[in-house]
């Protein structure tokens, strides 16, 4: 249906323009029952997209801001694809203080999903030391030394207890900022996963001790190389996983 589905939302919706952000879908700002809001299409599974809001659902309920999804008008958070969430309106972080701050919000992020369930379909960096897909991954398209490194990299993540990772936080693109509060936008990574991987921030602003950003670092590298492989950013995080 594409973006005719925005019609299930208000049949006077509208598309404005569009927004730069993730290369998985078509995101534009929409007018919405006279209100600017940003609309998402993509080809995410029904499955998938209830993990996705529920889950801004639940921590919008526990005081975090981020992008709650509008419903249609006959009370669904997706359709057809699509999903239309409010407009969060705010700045990059800048400053160390700035980032300190989004380290906090993380933090908040994973101690309010503890045993949070998995995203359908997706793996975490401790199943893929076994799995070699899914989702956004496919380990059998990469290099097997690669593959080695990177597994070699979340090995050192056994044990860590798990939550929801937002998964691409240190991108000042997915933060919007003001004095009195931080958001965090572009949930479309999002899954669970050791919180380690969310803390690998400019400066070292989540205050990790050398050992824990070590681990953290390899880790989230390697995770980024699989992701979004294999154009030319993740051969670069690729190589700044250590050889075995």
């Amino acid at each position: 249906m594409g973006w005719e589905a925005l019609r299930q939302w208000d049949e006077d919706a509208v598309r404005i323009e569009p927004l730069t952000g993730g290369v998985a879908n078509d995101v534009w700002s929409v007018r919405v029952r006279g209100q600017i809001a940003v609309g998402r299409l993509g080809s995410r599974s029904d499955d998938d997209l209830a993990w996705e809001t529920e889950l801004l659902q639940h921590l919008d309920r526990a005081g975090m801001i981020v992008p709650v999804p509008i419903p249609t008008a006959d009370g669904r958070l997706f359709a057809d694809g699509l999903v239309v969430m409010k407009y969060i309106g705010g700045g990059p972080p800048k400053t160390g203080s700035d980032w300190r701050r989004v380290a906090d919000t993380l933090r908040k992020l994973h101690g309010l999903t503890k045993g949070w369930p998995q995203r359908p379909g997706w793996k975490s960096s401790i199943d893929l030391l076994h799995a070699e897909a899914g989702t956004r991954v496919n380990l059998a398209a990469m290099p097997p030394e690669g593959v080695t490194r990177c597994r070699a990299a979340w090995a050192r993540l056994i044990g860590r207890q798990t939550c929801v990772v937002h998964s691409n936080p240190s991108n000042p693109g997915n933060i919007r900022m003001t004095a009195d509060r931080v958001a965090l936008i572009d949930w479309d990574e999002s899954h669970v996963d050791v919180p380690d991987l969310d803390l690998v921030l400019p400066d070292n602003a989540a205050d990790l001790d050398a050992d824990a950003y070590d681990v953290a670092a390899q880790a989230s590298a390697a995770w980024e190389a699989t992701v979004c492989w294999q154009d030319d950013y993740a051969v670069r995080r690729l190589a700044e996983v250590r050889a075995v």
